[in-house]
């Protein structure tokens, strides 16, 4: 089977092309009875097909949790998913070293945080600190950076203040907190206040998170996104390319 060359596919579990997946959610309902079908007429209303409770519990009074499995009707035509990456030849830590070397950057000066108030920073430790992720050294480790891990809680004005000071080259945001969106909130304000201060076209600017993408981070004024298990080499790479594409040094 040529797998590049498939148009309409459907999830795959036991057979192919079976459409069989797996979802879980939390209905709240007067009873375990009438929460069950209630599940199962939401999923049939998704266009999930003999669907299959796996687990019903009751984590609190009158709140129901579900894991249900089921086959989807729907098919997907993968000549029209069109996806939206970061554009980047990806490199070792060596690879990135050589090429920074062969095009004369010496020192890119970066900034990491978490803004707002999340408090989260496995992310963003796992992409900066020399004990990196997934076998890979962070980004401390690289000869070609300069790397200043601000930590978490970090207003965005603050953060501004620093790449001022740092003169900064590049700036790493974190974000987990998703509540109520207020990821978009903090992302959107770093943007504002950079381009205030004339700083925006004068750094490269990136964010992650736990529902960050490429596209989101576009649309919100970045330069790239990156999602969960990027590696330190991915954004490494990203950074070094740009730098020397878009001219960063100059501006």
């Amino acid at each position: 089977m040529d797998i590049e060359k498939l148009r309409f596919v459907k999830p795959y579990g036991d057979t192919f092309n079976d459409g069989i997946v797996q979802l879980s959610f939390t209905l709240p309902a007067k009873d375990r009875y009438t929460a069950i079908e209630a599940a199962k007429v939401l999923v049939s209303k998704m266009g999930i097909r003999d669907a299959k409770v796996a687990t019903v519990e009751e984590p609190l009074e009158r709140f129901f949790f579900f894991v249900i499995y089921g086959s989807v009707v729907h098919e997907i035509d993968m000549e029209q998913i069109r996806p939206i990456v970061p554009e980047y030849v990806k490199m070792s830590k060596e690879e990135v070293e050589e090429y920074a070397a062969k095009n004369g950057i010496e020192k890119i000066v970066i900034v990491g945080a978490t803004i707002g108030t999340d408090s989260h920073t496995v992310g963003l430790d796992s992409i900066l600190n020399i004990k990196g992720f997934k076998g890979e050294k962070g980004l401390e480790a690289y000869k070609c950076f300069k790397v200043y891990n601000l930590g978490p809680q970090v207003m965005p004005s603050e953060l501004v203040k620093k790449v001022k000071e740092l003169k900064a080259q590049a700036i790493l945001v974190s974000q987990t907190i998703t509540q109520k969106n207020m990821h978009l909130k903090n992302l959107t304000e770093l943007v504002d206040l950079l381009e205030a201060e004339e700083l925006r076209e004068r750094v490269i600017l990136i964010c992650g998170g736990s529902r960050i993408d490429h596209k989101i981070a576009k649309e919100l004024g970045y330069d790239a996104g990156f999602g969960p298990n990027t590696t330190p080499s991915d954004v490494a790479s990203f950074i070094v390319q740009f730098y020397v594409k878009k001219g960063v040094r100059d501006k």
